[in-house]
């Protein structure tokens, strides 16, 4: 005969509702009768029924995460730290991929909106504007995009790019390549304008190719160009445009770094495989999926989330922006400007 939430309390010593309170709703039970009816229910292996809990409380204790493209080794990181914080706040995490169509992310969001109590968006492509309007359907944070008014974690990855040129620039390069990411990107837009500002400020010309597929066959295809660019370095949007590039330009016989020098950002585990080892900005991934399941469920007291969702993931609305450091990571694709460029 399965465990009922009466035999919880009979055991523990408390009323039905307490029981139920310490599930549904911790932070207002005292904590040593928390943990008793915890270790009681441990115990005696009872389980509370999420659908019925979801009745109650209006709270279905489950959250969704929406990425751009969950084959990019940048996400897989990123997606565990965010379950297992989750996992610590009893909440589940549901995980959609998109494959960089921003038409695809907005039938996920407006599918999800009903089954879970916030949205993580990471890498978003939409509209500002129609993030703000999904918004007002369910809870969102938004991962790697500034929207102004809503909760948002980013990663400094404009510093990591001047950080990148200004390398670049240390080694004698006056002629370096950008491998722009995809239409739509907030991240690819903040490194662009931060990597033309460093460029300038050293004295270096700055060559913008794309934008492109953030993808490994992306760097793969621009090899030639990088080629008849006359560039000496290279910083592409992420690890995997830059290892594809470092791939075409063997496969030409342009010699990295001592041809040309290549930078990437993220800091994924193949960058660390890659001949020569990548030189890159690291990101703090982990970091930022840990972070964003914090805002999503904190309680703000200012305003509420939003319309018809007075139950939902914290009664209250935070616009708090998070911005994470980056650090650049100097490896072996990175060297002198060759001395007859």
């Amino acid at each position: 005969m399965p465990v009922t939430i009466r035999d919880v309390a009979r055991a523990s010593g408390v009323h039905i509702s307490t029981v139920s309170r310490t599930f549904s709703a911790p932070h207002l039970v005292n904590p040593e009768t928390r943990v008793r009816v915890l270790a009681c229910s441990e115990d005696l292996g009872y389980r509370p029924n999420r659908a019925a809990r979801a009745l109650i409380t209006g709270r279905t204790h489950n959250i969704g995460l929406i990425v751009a493209d969950i084959a990019n080794p940048f996400f897989p990181p990123l997606i565990k730290a965010a379950e297992g914080q989750a996992r610590q706040r009893d909440y589940h995490v549901f995980v959609a991929d998109t494959n960089e169509d921003p038409t695809a992310e907005e039938e996920l969001v407006r599918a999800l909106a009903k089954q879970v109590d916030g949205v993580l968006l990471c890498s978003p492509r939409m509209s500002n504007s129609l993030i703000e309007q999904l918004s007002r359907e369910v809870p969102l944070v938004v991962m790697n995009r500034r929207v102004t008014g809503l909760p948002c974690v980013t990663m400094d990855v404009g510093q990591g790019a001047r950080s990148a040129i200004e390398h670049l620039v240390g080694f004698g390069h006056t002629a370096i390549g950008l491998l722009g990411g995809p239409r739509g990107s907030w991240t690819s837009r903040e490194i662009r304008r931060s990597a033309t500002a460093a460029a300038r400020a050293g004295g270096a010309e700055l060559t913008v190719l794309g934008p492109n597929p953030p993808t490994e066959h992306g760097g793969l295809a621009l090899a030639e160009h990088v080629q008849r660019s006359g560039v000496s370095a290279v910083l592409a949007y992420n690890d995997l445009m830059a290892i594809g590039l470092i791939g075409g330009l063997d496969a030409l016989g342009v010699r990295v770094p001592r041809d040309v020098s290549v930078v990437g950002i993220d800091d994924i585990a193949l960058s660390r495989l890659t001949r020569p080892k990548l030189t890159t900005v690291a990101t703090p991934t982990a970091a930022a999926g840990r972070t964003a399941v914090d805002m999503l469920l904190q309680r703000d007291t200012d305003a509420p989330w939003g319309t018809g969702r007075s139950t939902a993931v914290g009664t209250r609305r935070t616009s708090a922006q998070v911005m994470l450091q980056t650090e650049l990571v100097i490896r072996d694709s990175t060297g002198e400007a060759p001395i007859d460029r």
